[in-house]
């Protein structure tokens, strides 16, 4: 084709809104069905996408991630295959529920009914200022439809960032983790899992928010250092008291036993016997257990109902009863424990009855104190703490009915079937493995799917009501297949009327929604139509590739691995692409909490997306990566380089189109013997997803291209002649080439260059392949080296590099003098030298340099 009209000054600037609504109506990056089935599975390049959380805004790290996992879409896509490349919004969850309330000022009360004419407060809180307190209460459905109105917002914010990063999603290919098709998924994988007998009910001790009134997951868990103090109380034994130190003195009232080490020899004549608690005056037993600490506070430890997980572990092995006195919303219960009968341990408890745990806390050291039962003043520590990842208060441990998954924590051959399917997977980078395997190996419990919520996948059952109105929890009534998906807060079971609700001998239905990983752990089956589209889900899966950051690997990867091994008895994916965090300047994680989170909305437009996308690739998987939004360098670098791929083209393009013309001359044939190494290497680089070792071989060869190679040949293809044209049909194949390199980082000013003398898009076109040249690599090499070395002493003489050489004697090895001789003609001219001599050395140098004469006045 004839070239078209290049710029007379190209810029960055405008690009990113030119070729995004190009590509948007082209359809470039739509996944082509039609030629997915006509070819097979094997033609597909499919992408399990993190879903983001749509609350609030992105931030860099998403910039981060992203990029890589587009880099390697844009590569296969050019390497032929069709690329299901969805996007998914991950609406429900705790996350959302908290922006609502904060944003509109409200909170659910499901027992309130619905109001058609509902306004809210306001629209726009901070996240911070609204209290709970001071929230108005709506009811159930009123307050998920503010939700569904945020995230739809959150979300449409979300695409345009993504769009503006230049993300080469399949837009028509999208899914929400709350949509009617989500809930029949959900609830069809759930109600597959209770027919196998990997889903049950149990009433255990729960790790629960206070803040959020809901039970937390193990993988949802982190730990903070938290302030805390030791207390000695003295309990009271036949044999004399015994002292124990204690961070919770508030639980003394749900103590249930004292546990020592079986080997601790302070402690063995206790054994078997018991001991009366202070205050409380409750008898209890004094028992032995490996995992009490003999090396920690006095060596015996008090035996709550709960106050920690080794205090389930304690209650659960020695078969100790249940005195919980920590209700759900985080304050004593006024139910006080049977065990509790003196007059003054009922006072003492009508003391703390109803108190936060932090007051219950200071009134009882004030009892203790009173009764002379704790020795001394508290001992202050910090410690490490219990709390949910998105929560602002330890948790507590509350007994609640909980809905749970079996994912190999009780079942060996479950577990192994997990790390079996771990090693089958390629991980990129491998180590990331050991993270997925220390988990499993780890797991305590069964997986919590049950949250105590409302913005969510409703579970999809009832439970029939006795003759006293009661749950009868063996009678859990499930809903045909054909009728998902269901909300059994409204919907009716088969064989009832809504007039049974409620009723003695009728219905209830379940109020608990799915915690949001039990639907996030179904992103394949989402987004590649299981159970709804059969033909779609044997082209897509398993899929290609699951990318997502480390700190998920626990969460999203672990649970997504366990649906689809109980499913399907196979991995979900072949790769897993595992990005590192995003750090500030001091190497610390970027966090909310941290309050140092940049977004990446600013930095795209200030510095533009393909210098964002290339700080992005420039970090390898699995590697942490700085980012200072003052001085953003690897940034700055990427802009300049997308500005010379513009006016790179713009040059060589000026040539004009060489036609047929044959690359004849030795540099031109080196260069492009180079260059077929430098394909070589890409291309395997991205093969095994190091998209930064394939950038940096690209771009290293992109500036020898333009620094050197072009300085060399511009002269003889200004002059013209067969050996003009040689180089210019091999500067247009080498442009050619490097900009399709490029172009899965510099996505725009690649496609930019490339419509000026091809059509179509460069992102579907064929991806360069090693041309077998036959130029010898040591010519290029060579020359440039000299042709460095001339620079060089030019500038140490303190003369422009434009300064006419009467003389200039290169030393250098015989090889590398037979190197020279194929591009003696260039380096002359380039370096403007009247007797260009090769000499014998040892190693290549330029030793002399004659400038010629100034031109007289």
């Amino acid at each position: 084709m004839a070239d078209a009209q290049i710029p007379d000054k190209p810029a960055l600037e405008g690009l990113e809104a030119k070729w995004s609504e190009q590509w948007e109506q082209t359809g470039v990056f739509r996944f082509d069905r039609a030629a997915a089935s006509a070819q097979g599975r094997g033609s597909v390049y499919s992408i399990d996408t993190p879903p983001p959380t749509a609350s609030g805004s992105l931030h860099i790290g998403h910039a981060f991630s992203f990029t890589h996992t587009d880099i390697k879409a844009r590569f296969e896509r050019m390497r032929g295959k069709s690329v299901f490349y969805p996007m998914g919004w991950d609406d429900n969850g705790l996350p959302t529920e908290r922006r609502v309330q904060n944003y509109y000022g409200v909170r659910c009360d499901p027992s309130l009914p619905y109001d058609p004419d509902f306004t809210p407060p306001f629209r726009g809180g901070d996240n911070k200022s609204s209290k709970a307190a001071d929230q108005k209460p709506i009811s159930r459905r009123n307050f998920i439809e503010l939700c569904e109105e945020l995230t739809v917002e959150d979300e449409k914010q979300f695409e345009a960032v993504f769009r503006q990063l230049g993300l080469s999603v399949d837009w028509t290919q999208t899914y929400r983790t709350i949509s009617d098709d989500t809930i029949r998924t959900s609830q069809l994988a759930f109600l597959r899992n209770l027919e196998r007998g990997e889903a049950y009910q149990d009433l255990a001790p729960t790790l629960w928010d206070v803040d959020f009134r809901s039970a937390i997951a193990q993988a949802e868990l982190e730990d903070r250092e938290q302030p805390s103090a030791y207390h000695t109380l003295v309990f009271h034994g036949p044999s004399g008291d015994v002292e124990i130190d204690t961070t919770r003195p508030e639980l003394l009232a749900a103590c249930v036993a004292l546990v020592a080490h079986p080997d601790d020899e302070r402690y063995q004549p206790l054994f078997g016997t018991t001991v009366t608690s202070p205050v409380f005056g409750v008898e209890v037993p004094v028992l032995a257990h490996h995992l009490a600490q003999p090396d920690k506070g006095k060596g015996i430890a008090m035996v709550c109902t709960f106050g920690d997980v080794t205090d389930i572990i304690w209650w659960r092995e020695l078969d100790l009863p249940n005195r919980t006195i920590i209700g759900k919303d985080g304050r004593i219960v006024a139910e006080r424990p049977d065990a509790i009968t003196s007059e003054t341990g009922i006072a003492a408890y009508g003391e703390l009855a109803g108190k936060t745990v932090f007051s219950a806390k200071k009134q009882m050291v004030d009892l203790l104190q009173a009764s002379g039962e704790m020795i001394g003043d508290p001992r202050p520590f910090t410690h490490p703490v219990k709390f949910f990842e998105k929560g602002d208060r330890p948790l507590e441990i509350v007994s609640t009915r909980q809905w749970y998954v079996r994912n190999g924590a009780r079942d060996s051959q479950l577990r192994d079937r997990l790390v079996e399917l771990g090693r089958e997977l390629d991980w990129h980078p491998d180590f990331m493995r050991v993270r997925y395997e220390n988990w499993v190996g780890g797991l305590t419990g069964d997986w919590l799917v049950s949250r105590q919520r409302f913005f969510g996948v409703p579970i999809p059952v009832w439970y029939g009501l006795d003759e006293n109105g009661e749950r009868d929890y063996d009678r859990v009534l499930i809903p045909e297949i054909a009728r998902l998906p269901i909300d059994p807060t409204s919907d009716v079971p088969t064989g009832y009327t809504e007039d049974q609700r409620g009723q003695a001998g009728g219905f209830d239905g379940e109020m608990d929604i799915f915690d949001t990983w039990a639907t996030s752990s179904l992103t394949p089956q989402l987004a590649g139509g299981w159970e709804r589209d059969p033909e779609l889900w044997d082209l897509v899966s398993p899929f290609d590739l699951r990318p997502q950051g480390q700190d998920i690997i626990r969460t999203w990867l672990f649970a997504t691995m366990l649906r689809s091994a109980l499913e399907d008895n196979r991995s979900p994916w072949t790769d897993a692409a595992i990005s590192g965090f995003i750090v500030d300047p001091d190497r610390k994680k970027m966090s909310k909490s941290k309050g140092n989170v940049v977004t990446p909305a600013d930095i795209l437009t200030q510095h533009g997306t393909d210098a964002v996308r290339y700080w992005a690739a420039s970090s390898r998987l699995g590697a942490d990566a700085a980012f200072d939004p003052q001085n953003p360098t690897q940034v700055k670098i990427g802009r300049r380089l997308a500005i010379k791929v513009l006016n790179a083209a713009k040059f060589v393009l000026s040539f004009g189109d060489p036609g047929d013309a044959p690359v004849t001359e030795a540099l031109d044939l080196s260069m492009l013997a180079t260059l077929d190494t430098v394909i070589a290497d890409a291309t395997r680089a991205l093969d095994q997803y190091d998209h930064a070792r394939a950038l940096e071989v690209t771009e290293s060869f992109f500036w020898t291209f333009c620094d050197d190679y072009l300085e060399l040949v511009k002269e003889r293809a200004y002059a013209g002649g067969a050996a003009g044209a040689s180089a210019v049909a091999a500067l247009r194949t080498a442009l050619s080439v490097l900009l399709r390199l490029l172009a899965p980082v510099i996505a725009f000013a690649t496609e930019e260059s490339w419509s000026w003398f091809n059509e179509g898009s460069i992102h579907t076109s064929a991806w360069p392949v090693p041309g077998g040249r036959a130029g010898d690599p040591a010519v290029l090499t060579a020359t440039s080296a000299a042709l460095i070395g001339i620079r060089r002493a030019k500038t140490e003489a303190k003369a422009s590099q434009k300064t006419p050489v009467a003389r200039a004697v290169v030393a250098a090895p015989a090889e590398v003098r037979a190197a020279l001789a194929g591009a003696a003609a260039d380096l002359a001219a380039v370096g403007r030298i009247d007797d260009l001599q090769f000499v014998d050395g040892a190693d290549l140098a330029v030793v002399q340099i004659e400038l010629a004469p100034a031109p007289e006045a």
